[in-house]
């Protein structure tokens, strides 16, 4: 007598060689992916996606983001932790920092991987872009995935002692989920 599952067992296990052919999405490699849904802190109208993509060489972060100040820059940032609705510096927590590095002030110390790159908006208020942080993960110690992605109203000061307040109140805010 020939098993009935025995077909099954062959096309489960072949599955993921063939998952572009054979429209078997949920066994196949996608990349891991994230995403911040932003919102507006109160009394500013920021707003925006911003999506996490593990490839080969870091994650690539993807914002898309209006409601800025036309013309101006500003500080990105991943928090530890956070309530993006609590009032003040403390209500972020510190700066997201998995395995603590010496970070201080200077061009050329180690900033904590949660300090991302400055954003600029266009005249229209638009900031749109990607770039590749290569010790980010979504997975592991060093996974951004819960944490908390704001929005400063001024860019990075690059010589301050602490990078976590430098750059102004929060003009959006969100958690990082999959």
């Amino acid at each position: 007598m020939k098993p009935r599952s025995l077909p099954l067992i062959i096309l489960i296990g072949c599955c993921p060689l063939f998952a572009s052919f054979a429209g078997c999405s949920m066994f196949a490699d996608h990349p891991r992916r994230a995403e911040a849904v932003l919102h507006p802190a109160p009394g500013t109208n920021t707003r925006g996606i911003v999506t996490f993509v593990d490839n080969p060489d870091g994650v690539q972060v993807t914002y898309n983001l209006q409601g800025l100040p036309p013309d101006s820059d500003h500080g990105l940032h991943i928090h530890e932790r956070g309530d993006c609705i609590a009032a003040g510096p403390a209500g972020l927590g510190p700066i997201f920092n998995p395995l603590p590095a010496p970070v201080g002030a200077g061009r050329n110390l180690v900033h904590a991987e949660g300090d991302l790159p400055d954003i600029h908006a266009d005249s229209n208020g638009v900031a749109a872009g990607f770039f590749v942080i290569p010790d980010l993960s979504l997975d592991g110690v060093r996974s951004v995935i819960g944490r908390i992605l704001v929005v400063h109203r001024d860019p990075d000061d690059p010589y301050t002692m602490v990078p976590n307040f430098s750059d102004g109140p929060r003009l959006a805010c969100g958690v990082i989920e999959r």
